[in-house]
């Protein structure tokens, strides 16, 4: 098999030429333990499409993509994995189509479900990393305690309009709670009013998977204890401390 191949070369020092420009930047080990690592994307729309398009590119060996959605027509704009031949089809089998498609050294699990309060820690527990592609304020807020009592990262992202905020909690931290320490008056966020441009979620989905490659791989600096908040519109890139 192509995923047994690959790691077989690596265990040798050499590179599988599909990785060649991953290198670089993560080392043959990074991609060693990219191929050994389970990741689990919630949401599987203009967020987790990207999301899970980029990972299997990557070379994470585990994907999990739990979506109980169907694709509709206002998800053209910017669901990366939705196109007009498969309206009314689950978001998360298609994503797991579309991985196969591109790297058969990575195994996907596609879940046609909502996480909800019965299977939330079945469906996440083993996983090394979880990502945030909701968007809705109860189930990130089911997620962010599920993978908190499962002492698993969690890399969540969230967008309305040109603007967008990015950040990883790792076990412990306490910036998941400080960011949403009040309940919003609505279940779904000003995205509903200001809509989702092709561009935001993209941008925002690259940074998530940028993370879950440094959590990984131990590259770089994750954005812990820290919101990364863009706003396109106006050119601006801030932090905003979360501690």
């Amino acid at each position: 098999m192509v995923g047994e191949s690959s790691l077989e070369l690596l265990a040798n020092g050499q590179t599988p030429e599909r990785y060649l420009r991953n290198i670089g930047t993560i080392g043959l080990a990074g991609q060693e333990r990219l191929l050994k690592s389970r990741v689990a994307v919630v949401g599987a729309g203009g967020l987790g499409g990207l999301v899970v398009e980029l990972l299997a590119r990557m070379g994470v060996g585990y994907l999990k993509v739990i979506d109980g959605d169907v694709f509709a027509l206002h998800n053209l704009n910017r669901q990366v994995l939705s196109t007009e031949q498969n309206m009314e089809r689950n978001k998360a089998q298609i994503a797991a189509q579309r991985v196969k498609s591109i790297n058969s050294d990575v195994q996907v699990e596609p879940v046609a479900e909502m996480l909800d309060e019965s299977n939330g820690e079945r469906l996440l527990k083993g996983m090394d990393v979880v990502v945030d592609a909701l968007d809705t304020f109860s189930s990130r807020m089911l997620l962010g305690r599920v993978t908190a009592e499962l002492k698993i990262p969690l890399v969540h992202a969230a967008i309305a309009g040109f603007a967008g905020q990015v950040m990883t909690v790792m076990p412990g931290d306490k910036s998941f709670d400080n960011l949403f320490r009040s309940k919003p008056p609505a279940n779904r966020g000003i995205e509903t009013t200001l809509g989702n441009p092709a561009g935001t979620p993209a941008l925002a989905a690259s940074l998530e998977v940028q993370e879950v490659v440094k959590i990984l791989t131990g590259t770089g600096e994750p954005i812990r204890n820290k919101l990364l908040y863009f706003d396109t519109q106006y050119n601006l890139f801030e932090f905003v401390k979360l501690e």
